[in-house]
């Protein structure tokens, strides 16, 4: 949520840097500074009345004490009373629009972001590593997988629906298996603590970062309670200290989580359908920091750069872009994406997002540190994919594929597949 001080104070700069987005959300910055107005004027009459009050109090008393008359000031601070709830009242109203106002303004973008209109727009900051080259056409994991008998696609919309995998004997462990290689690495190598958060959650929480009430219709929501699925980790983890008063030095947190993200929009018409590059439910490993704002975005690079230790492991040729203005994730101010190369697609496909949010996400949720002055501070927020499957698993199989069908995997991953580094078909 967008500092109200911010928008009173700066409104031209606000509404520039929101209509950089492209979405028209600068459009309602008026409105918002004209209800800041009427609710400050409605707390100045409340709070002066309230003085008064607490004024002719001690006069009541005093004159009460002295056996006088007390009763046609009392009935005047009736009036003054009822004034007063009345001021109150249309106090919590106008609060009440600010703030459904607000929750749905995105984040303003960083200063330094490329102004652009989409995708097309995103500079590439950085490569690593070559795309392969093989000596025949490359398939697409749809049908490696399907051949080796890993995947089963037919049987998963059996059982669901389009837009739904399933994994089957070493495609099952391997999807296991890089799940917990991904929390390894992180826990051991990153200094981040591993946490396991439900995977329901509650209208608080998924207001907290974002994904409510601008992206209701995205979710997947329980008919009988008001729990929504885990769209991803991000929303549990960045929800873990939600009210409360961090201390300074408790700055940086790490936490890293394992969760299935279910998501409504995926397999939407024009979108990618099939396979398993956009489904509707897949598994990602998520990392969030709750910093300082001098140093988020130092921890940003860093946490970019851990993205990027997965994928340098697993051998995966890989791009790094900035999403420019008109591309951003709702809560963030400044994201890069991690795409790493399908060569059965022959395309790039985002595996990790890595956005700094800055104090947006802390000021819906309400986290603060006390700071050394003694006063209290919103922290700022950060999320990264470390990273997100299936498409990981599209990559793995589409870049270490033979000729002759089979898989051959980096050996990095043999700890977690039972020492086996070849994928062979398989009836199940």
């Amino acid at each position: 949520m967008l500092d109200i001080k911010l928008i009173r104070e700066t409104p031209d700069a606000v509404r520039q840097r929101l209509a950089t987005r492209g979405r028209g959300d600068e459009a309602r910055v008026a409105e918002i500074a004209a209800l800041d107005e009427k609710r400050r004027a409605l707390l100045t009459e409340s709070e002066n009345l309230k003085a008064e009050r607490n004024k002719v109090s001690k006069e009541i008393g005093q004159l009460k004490a002295k056996g006088q008359d007390a009763g046609p000031v009392m009935a005047e601070m009736k009036k003054v009373s009822d004034r007063i709830a009345a001021l109150d009242a249309k106090v919590a109203g106008v609060d009440a629009q600010l703030q459904d106002i607000l929750l749905t303004i995105p984040n303003l973008p960083h200063a330094t972001i490329p102004v652009g209109k989409d995708a097309a727009d995103n500079p590439v900051v950085r490569m690593w590593g070559e795309k392969p080259v093989f000596d025949f056409t490359p398939k697409a994991h749809w049908e490696i997988g399907e051949k080796l008998g890993i995947l089963d696609f037919p049987r998963a919309t059996k059982i669901t629906g389009s837009g739904f995998i399933l994994y089957k004997g070493l495609g099952a462990r391997l999807e296991r298996g890089l799940i917990n290689f991904l929390l390894d690495l992180h826990t051991r190598e990153h200094g981040y603590t591993e946490v396991f958060p439900p995977f329901l959650i509650n209208r608080q929480a998924m207001i907290g970062t974002g994904q409510l009430p601008k992206f209701e219709e995205d979710m997947y929501r329980l008919r009988d309670d008001e729990f929504y699925l885990a769209p991803t980790a991000e929303v549990p983890v960045a929800n873990i200290h939600r009210e409360e008063i961090l201390k300074e030095d408790q700055l940086p947190i790490y936490y890293c989580a394992y969760t299935p993200c279910f998501r409504r929009e995926a397999g939407a018409a024009g979108k990618e359908t099939r396979g398993m590059i956009r489904v509707h439910q897949f598994d990602k490993v998520e990392m969030i920091k709750f910093t300082k704002p001098e140093t988020s975005y130092d921890e940003l690079e860093k946490m970019t750069a851990n993205a990027e230790k997965v994928l340098q492991r697993l051998g995966l040729h890989y791009r790094v872009v900035l999403l420019c203005t008109g591309d951003m994730g709702f809560a963030s101010a400044k994201t890069y994406d991690i795409e790493v190369w399908a060569p059965g697609q022959n395309a790039y496909l985002e595996v990790s997002s890595c956005s700094n949010c800055e104090d947006f996400q802390a000021r819906r949720a309400n986290i603060r540190f006390k700071g050394a002055d003694g006063k209290n501070r919103f922290v700022h927020i950060l999320n990264g994919s470390g990273t997100a499957l299936a498409r990981l698993y599209v990559a793995l199989l589409e870049t270490y594929q033979q000729a002759d069908g089979t898989v051959k995997l980096p050996e990095i991953l043999a700890p977690y597949l039972g020492g086996k580094t070849e994928i062979k078909a398989s009836v199940v």
